[in-house]
C-alpha cells in the first residue's frame, strides 16, 4: 500500500488572523506555522494504514522553504517520505495548487494507491484541492470522512450525515479527503524528531500556472461581540454574584 498525504502550511490555528494593508494576504509577522488539523489526522490516518497492511507513506506540500518545518514533523510522526513544492512563498490558489500537486504525483516513480488530503485547509477553507486533484488524475473521491476500512482492492468510507452515517465503497487507487476526529494523532517522539532534522527532503522549484480564478481579496470574520456587565465593586458586589450563579445552575 503505497499512501500520499498532502498537507498544507497554515498560521497557528487559535491564532488572530490579521490581513496585510492591500487585503491580499495574511499577515504573518507574528504567527507561527503548523498544519491543519484535518490534516494532521490524514498523517495519521496513513500511519495507521500502512501499519496494519503494509507499504509506504509520502507527505507532500507545496509551500515556501519553511514549510519543511511541516515536513519534518510528519517525518517525525513516522512517516517515510518528504516532498516540498517550493514555492517563492506567495499565496497559490486552489487551480494552481491541485495543477502543481497533479504534475508532482505523475511524475512520481511509483504510482499511489490512497491519496488523503484535510477536509479542507485552516486557513483558507476552499474545500477544493483534494477534489481537483481526483477529477484530474479520473480517480474516485469521498470527502468529509471519519472512518476507513481497507480491504483488497476497495476502501469502505464512512461519513456523518443527519445524525447517521453515509458509507460509500470506491476501488483504489483513490482520493480521500479526512475531517478532524477521525483519529487521534500521535505526538512526534524525540527520537523521531532527531532523525526529522537529518532526513533528505526531496525539493522541486514550481511556478504558479495562469489561473482563471482571480482573488479580489480576503476577508476577516468580524468577531463576535462581547457583553461585560459589572456586578459591583468590593464586598458589596458578593449578592449579586451568588444571584447570578444560583440563575446559572436553574
Amino acid at each position: 500500500m503505497n499512501v500520499l498525504v498532502c498537507v498544507k502550511r497554515v498560521p497557528e490555528t487559535g491564532a488572530r488572523i490579521t490581513l496585510t494593508p492591500d487585503a491580499q494576504a495574511i499577515d504573518t509577522t507574528l504567527l507561527g506555522f503548523t498544519i491543519s488539523p484535518h490534516e494532521e489526522c490524514a498523517v495519521e490516518e496513513a500511519l495507521r494504514i500502512v501499519e496494519a497492511h503494509g507499504g509506504s507513506t509520502t507527505v507532500l506540500t507545496l509551500g515556501p522553504a519553511g514549510a519543511i518545518e511541516q515536513l519534518q514533523n510528519a517525518l517525525a510522526m513516522g512517516v517515510g517520505t518528504a516532498v516540498l513544492l517550493e514555492t517563492d512563498g506567495g499565496d497559490w490558489g486552489a487551480e494552481a495548487t491541485a495543477a502543481a500537486l497533479v504534475e508532482a504525483i505523475r511524475l512520481r516513480p511509483e504510482p499511489f494507491d490512497l491519496l488523503l488530503f484535510g477536509n479542507e485547509a485552516a486557513d483558507s477553507g476552499d474545500y477544493q484541492v483534494g477534489v481537483r486533484v481526483a477529477h484530474a488524475l479520473g480517480l474516485p473521491c469521498v470527502t468529509g470522512i471519519k472512518g476507513i476500512e481497507i480491504n483488497g482492492g476497495t476502501l469502505t468510507a464512512r461519513r456523518e450525515a443527519g445524525g447517521g452515517w453515509e458509507t460509500f465503497e470506491v476501488p483504489l487507487p483513490a482520493v480521500i479527503s479526512v475531517k478532524e476526529g477521525i483519529n487521534l494523532p500521535r505526538y512526534p517522539s524525540l527520537p523521531g524528531r532527531l532523525r526529522s532534522k537529518k532526513a533528505v527532503i526531496e525539493t522541486i522549484a514550481v511556478e504558479a500556472r495562469t489561473s482563471r480564478l482571480a482573488k479580489v481579496r480576503l476577508v476577516v470574520p468580524p468577531e463576535a461581540p462581547q457583553r461585560v456587565e459589572i456586578l459591583g465593586r468590593g464586598p458589596e458586589a458578593a449578592p449579586r454574584v451568588a444571584e447570578l450563579l444560583q440563575e446559572l445552575v436553574r
